[in-house]
């Protein structure tokens, strides 16, 4: 048996020693070959990250890429393993600019939450940021604690409505609620101080 699984492994040496061959002769049958061999488990891997078929396969065909520009000069060793780290990394990399990309959408549906019950610079050019900054700082003080760090969470820090959630042991909805009610006494303060909204 030991004997079997030792031919089968150098079966599939030979084979990815091929492929590699193919690689360095820039002959693009390497990349259907190594599709043919390594796709699954690539796929796998990226899946296994990504949890979404169409951005694992766009990583796979990332894979490939990546392999045609790295052989030559580069002759690895153990092909699978190579191929195997440079489909994590890829995925990673790509999870990583969607976790970015969806933070963004976040920090700008924040920042227009609050852009509803702040001053427009058009209407009101007489005041100042720093004044603006001075009035929010005075209003969340007189605020109960975990509603001044609620907010602070969200438009400070720009925490989700989950990780705020979380934090503080509270529901989504409480904290949706809470976030409304005090924008709105935010914004009736501001008017209240002279402030035009």
């Amino acid at each position: 048996m030991k004997a079997l699984l030792g031919q089968i492994r150098e079966v599939n040496n030979m084979d990815d020693l091929r492929i590699i061959e193919l690689y360095f002769n820039r002959d693009e049958q390497a990349i259907k070959e190594t599709d043919t061999k390594y796709g699954k488990l690539c796929h796998s891997i990226a899946y296994n990250i990504l949890n979404n078929h169409e951005d694992s396969e766009e990583c796979v065909n990332d894979t490939y890429v990546s392999v045609w520009n790295t052989i030559p000069p580069t002759r690895p060793h153990n092909f699978m393993s190579f191929i195997c780290k440079i489909a994590r990394n890829l995925s990673l990399k790509r999870l990583e600019f969607m976790k970015r990309k969806k933070r963004s959408a976040e920090i700008i549906l924040s920042l227009d939450e609050l852009a509803a019950v702040l001053p427009d610079e058009r209407y009101a050019p007489d005041v100042s940021d720093e004044d603006v900054g001075k009035l929010i700082s005075k209003f969340l003080r007189s605020q109960e604690e975990y509603v001044r760090n609620v907010f602070i969470r969200k438009y400070f820090y720009f925490d989700s409505i989950r990780e705020i959630a979380k934090r503080y042991s509270f529901t989504e909805s409480k904290v949706k609620n809470m976030l409304f009610y005090t924008r709105n006494k935010l914004k009736d303060y501001l008017i209240k101080e002279g402030v035009e909204i």
